[in-house]
């Protein structure tokens, strides 16, 4: 130690001091070291340790006592230059001036080179966050536009061989079976006897064998019975007199007609209808199908009476036989017959043409059918996917009498995207309905088993018309008496979206439809019918005597090959939102993907100033709250003064502590305490 100035010894053991109380370690403090040397130089002294002195350093001549001095001030301005590994900015202001001179991004220079023009820098300051903030409001158009979840139409033509879809045809008008033959003639005596006294019509009927009607007597009795319990009545109309003015005059023709339906507590409403066709045809209906829900086994209805329907048909120049369709019976329009509803063995057209699809001569006679439930004449066709059951009711046309039908089709695919671009389903296992048919999901399939499901829940039984549900039976008024109170509101909820069947069946991603065209000919022809009525009447005993009303032909072929495919594909995609987004950072501030990191790099180095100075601010009121240690009474007098000084909060300098301390030639060994004898030296 005799080769060291004592000053430079003193003052440096004052900053270690002074710097373990501010951080406990030259590392963890490294961000402070630049602002004490600063302190230092401000102070007008370049070489701290030369104002200090001993009496030993006096001794020293003072050149060398200066050299030295500055030598270990440099070796330790070395040291704390490589222990320092992080070197962090010491205030806001500090960080915000090094990234504003240091970004690629336009303009932030502008907010510091210009302090002595404080307009300017008010001006580019404005200008810089306005800037930001249209920059960030074009951000938020593109994310909007990006999280709506846009698609754009792909439509794609294609050229191929084409499976023919599956083909549908109905009488138009159901069967008298025989498993229901007398129950359905007892019907019709009490709705002649209903027109008769509501619009003194006397309604023809056919004649029957009624000597068997005493032994039914018990089940007409019970048939009249229910009858009588939803009779067809008239009624005045409620709303004449809001009827407008070019309304025709009012007169005994202006009524309501319908029939009342009752529940079980004696709430009864008027199942009204304008026309009186239409509430005769509905109240049979209601009557019809009670009679039907009646038979245990279903099969019983199965009259298939083929050759007698069909009298001709050819696919492709090729005759159909019985493994080209199947039966089903509809409630209202009779036997039905689909075409290519075999998987295994599909027809395919080979061309496109009138000559390369299928051709059907139908009969269209009427004979032993049911008047009340079908006012039309003719055939019901419709066409549809093979995995799709045949709603007649919704996509079907009728085929007239007399009348050759051909119907040009032309097929049309479209696919959806799921997911967050629509709501459409895959195959219908995310829908909540369960799917009564035995075929794949359609919006219709899903509609209809919603209704279902909801009627036997709410009214204890099935709807005739669709699928009965597991455990389920269908709704018959022997055994349900307000099923039809039940049914028809239900119905006006259903139809009012009470239920919610709308939304909950969403549209399946996959669909397959055929566009439709019809033309119409006189068939036949008035010079070719002769021939062909004896040649139908030798090969299918065709003994008719209105010969034109009673025959119809439908021609069903592709009228090209070419078939059209809508498909939908991402409009903004995720490379298109960072193309957009970088297109906007250009325009605004010229600046690339690495400026957006500097940006970060400001947050972040800004979270850990704020970080740091509240560790600071916390470290200092723990130091300031509990009590100092005691003196002990062999502390040295003369740096009793220096001691709070010491243990004061790191923000004050290291030039406090230099300037509070007491002059060298006081330090006199005052007894055998060792910081005396240090002073001393």
């Amino acid at each position: 130690m005799t080769d060291t100035p004592s000053g430079c010894k003193i003052n440096r053991e004052v900053q270690k001091a002074h710097l373990e109380q501010r951080g406990g370690s030259r590392n963890s403090s490294s961000w402070q070291q630049p602002l004490v040397r600063r302190q230092q130089r401000n102070e007008g002294h370049p070489y701290p340790c030369a104002q200090s002195g001993s009496v030993k350093a006096g001794k020293m001549p003072e050149g060398e006592k200066m050299r030295q001095c500055k030598q270990e001030e440099e070796q330790q301005q070395k040291e704390e230059e490589r222990e320092g590994l992080i070197e962090f900015y010491s205030s806001y202001q500090e960080l915000f001036q090094f990234f504003c001179s240091n970004t690629t991004i336009h303009g932030a220079i502008r907010l510091v080179c210009s302090k002595k023009n404080k307009m300017k820098t008010a001006f580019w300051s404005v200008l810089f966050f306005l800037t930001f903030g249209l920059m960030y409001w074009q951000f938020g158009i593109l994310y909007r536009e990006y999280f709506s979840y846009p698609v754009n139409l792909n439509l794609n033509l294609n050229s191929d061989r084409l499976t023919f879809p599956a083909v549908t045809l109905c009488t138009l008008n159901p069967y008298r079976y025989s498993a229901i033959r007398k129950q359905l003639d007892k019907l019709d005596q009490i709705t002649h006897q209903t027109l008769l006294d509501l619009y003194d019509y006397n309604m023809s009927l056919p004649q029957r064998d009624w000597s068997t009607s005493s032994t039914q007597r018990r089940s007409s009795r019970s048939l009249l019975h229910h009858v009588q319990r939803h009779p067809l009545r008239r009624q005045k109309r409620d709303n004449l007199v809001n009827l407008p003015e070019n309304s025709p005059s009012v007169d005994k023709n202006d009524w309501k007609i319908g029939f009342v339906l009752c529940s079980e507590n004696n709430d009864c409403f008027h199942q009204a209808y304008s026309s009186g066709v239409d509430a005769v045809r509905e109240w049979y209906s209601f009557h019809y199908i009670n009679i039907l829900a009646q038979v245990p086994d279903a099969k019983a209805l199965d009259e298939s009476d083929f050759e007698n329907f069909i009298y001709a048909c050819r696919f492709n120049e090729a005759t159909c036989d019985k493994a080209n369709y199947t039966h089903f019976h509809h409630p209202l329009y009779g036997n039905c017959y689909t075409f290519n509803d075999n998987s295994s063995s599909l027809w395919t057209s080979s061309l496109p043409g009138i000559n390369n699809g299928l051709s059907l001569v139908v009969r269209t006679e009427q004979n032993d059918f049911i008047p009340l439930l079908s006012t039309v004449t003719g055939a019901r066709v419709m066409v549809h996917d093979q995995n799709e059951p045949a709603f007649m009711d919704d996509g079907g046309f009728n085929v007239r009498p007399g009348i050759e039908t051909s119907i040009s089709m032309r097929k049309e695919m479209t696919v959806r995207l799921g997911g967050s671009y629509s709501d459409c389903t895959e195959d219908g296992s995310d829908v909540p309905v369960q799917n009564l048919y035995s075929s794949r999901y359609t919006e219709q399939v899903c509609i209809r088993s919603c209704f279902q499901l909801n009627m036997v829940e709410r009214c204890g039984c099935a709807y005739y018309f669709y699928p009965l549900p597991d455990g389920a039976e269908y709704c018959d008024y022997m055994k349900h008496t307000a099923w039809g109170y039940c049914y028809y509101k239900l119905l006006a909820e259903f139809k009012a979206d009470v239920l919610g069947c709308f939304h909950k069946c969403r549209k399946p991603c996959k669909m397959t439809e055929y566009q439709l065209s019809a033309g119409y000919s006189r068939w036949p022809s008035a010079v070719s019918e002769d021939w062909v009525f004896y040649m139908l009447s030798q090969q299918n005993k065709y003994n008719i005597t209105s010969k034109r009303n009673g025959v119809a032909k439908v021609n069903i072929f592709f009228e090209e090959w070419n078939y059209k495919t809508n498909g939908e594909s991402p409009a903004f995609t995720v490379v298109t939102l960072l193309s957009q987004l970088g297109n906007q950072w250009s325009l605004w501030f010229g600046s690339s993907v690495l400026s957006v990191m500097e940006l970060a790099e400001l947050v972040l180095d800004f979270i850990a100033i704020t970080f740091i100075l509240a560790f600071r601010w916390f470290r200092s009121r723990q130091k300031l709250s509990p009590p100092g240690p005691p003196v002990t009474s062999q502390d040295n007098t003369a740096f009793q003064d220096e001691a709070p000084a010491l243990s004061a909060p790191h923000r004050f300098t290291v030039e406090a502590v230099v300037t509070t301390l007491p002059s060298y030639n006081s330090l006199e060994p005052r007894g055998p305490s060792r910081d005396g004898e240090v002073g001393h030296e």
